[in-house]
């Protein structure tokens, strides 16, 4: 549930030439949208400028914003403190900032607000607290909050388990194209948790995260053909599915790619290949894969 969004930012050019141009006075007398954008623009790459990456000049501009009340300057600058960016890392200056700009109703402030109160970074942790900011960040569509509150209201975590809360902020995140969202809405379907159940629905859901790659989507539409469920049983299928997942380490997918291959269904027999991927599986601690690879011994 933690963002973890690390990017990096190859250079483009290393030169004196100004990315801002005839402009620059835009910049240089206040506009503080203009001088986020500025900022963003040593940080990032931009083909249509010739501007090396320079956190340090990207925190200038930042904070020139941010202390004119721009409350998108202010939730950049708290990212730079967080992450250490031009600046030494300062959690509870990250936290300071991320106020600052939630205060306003800045909706990625406020999910980051949330974030820093969920992990006790520059704050006492206090998970009431980031339900708070999460919920604001969900009500005005933040995708990232909607999908943790409706984690959250499926897991029972800081919340009383509701499945028909669950549903609606989970649905909310898959219809933006959030594929945990979509994964977790297929399984919730699937076990008819807060709503009627519905294999059809939970497919549905689950194609559209596994179609993105995500790996436990694609391992539970594997089953989905394996078994049946929802679907003319199709064994080749299941083995696409279940590949697609062994192969990005999901340790489920794995042992069931080595059954598959074990017992020739949807994949030509081959025993070597079966060891193969039950060792990959029992490698991450899959107990039925270790049973597995013990029949196999002579």
């Amino acid at each position: 549930m933690n963002p973890n969004g690390g990017h990096v930012y190859p250079l483009l050019v290393t030169s004196n030439t100004s990315p801002i141009g005839a402009g620059a006075v835009t910049y240089e007398q206040g506009d503080a949208e203009a001088q986020v954008k500025l900022g963003r623009l040593y940080i990032q790459v931009d083909t249509d400028f010739a501007v090396e990456r320079n956190d340090t000049e990207a925190l200038k501009w930042f904070r020139k914003a941010a202390d004119q009340g721009n409350a998108d300057g202010q939730n950049a600058l708290g990212g730079m403190y967080l992450t250490g960016r031009g600046v030494a890392k300062d959690e509870a200056e990250a936290l300071k900032w991320y106020r600052k700009a939630a205060d306003q109703g800045f909706a990625k402030a406020q999910y980051c607000l949330g974030v820093l109160y969920a992990t006790g970074q520059g704050v006492t942790e206090d998970e009431a607290e980031a339900l708070n900011w999460w919920r604001k960040a969900a009500d005005q569509g933040y995708v990232d909050a909607q999908y943790i509150l409706g984690t959250m209201y499926m897991t029972g975590r800081g919340v009383p388990k509701d499945g028909v809360a669950a549903v609606n902020w989970l649905s909310k995140a898959a219809n933006q194209g959030n594929k945990a969202a979509q994964n977790n809405l297929g399984s919730i379907y699937a076990s008819g948790q807060g709503v009627p159940k519905d294999e059809t629905e939970a497919i549905k859901w689950w194609r559209k995260a596994a179609d993105q790659g995500e790996a436990e989507a694609q391992c539970e539409l594997g089953g989905m053909y394996a078994n049946g469920q929802g679907v003319v049983r199709d064994d080749a299928e299941a083995v696409n599915w279940y590949r697609k997942a062994a192969e990005q380490g999901f340790g489920d997918a794995q042992y069931d790619l080595g059954y598959m291959y074990f017992y020739g269904r949807g994949v030509a027999k081959d025993m070597s290949e079966a060891a193969k991927w039950w060792r990959k599986a029992a490698e991450q601690g899959d107990v039925d894969a270790v049973t597995a690879l013990k029949s196999m011994q002579p």
